[in-house]
């Protein structure tokens, strides 16, 4: 089993900036994909960015290039998504999520931090 813990979600005017984090636990991270993923009132789920934690690989939406960093610490078991330059269409629920790297779907999924961008 893996838990996930979102935090640092909140209201920030356009421009601004904001950190989440998602804290790991339940097991060994090294085969693991931690994604972030957000989804506005209304719309689908979308992958906002995305650390594959044994070599540190990243990805990232189109959406989001050049705005957002995801990264690690490795010995706090934190995934980071620092979100620079933010929009109003950044605002969303931002959920946190695991998987196997070599399975397609999330198995794991944190409870969401809302995060709301005014212009």
């Amino acid at each position: 089993q893996v838990q996930l813990v979102e935090s640092g979600g909140g209201l920030v005017q356009a421009g601004g900036s904001l950190r989440l984090s998602c804290e790991v636990s339940g097991r060994t991270l090294s085969n693991y994909d931690i994604t972030w993923f957000r989804q506005a009132q209304g719309k689908e789920r979308e992958l906002v960015a995305s650390f594959r934690w044994n070599h540190g690989a990243t990805g990232y939406a189109d959406s989001v290039k050049g705005r957002f960093t995801i990264s690690r610490d490795h010995y706090k078991n934190t995934v980071y998504l620092q979100m620079n330059s933010l929009k109003p269409e950044d605002t969303a629920v931002y959920y946190c999520a695991a998987k196997d790297r070599n399975m397609e779907e999330y198995d794991y999924w944190g409870q969401g931090t809302q995060v709301f961008v005014s212009s």
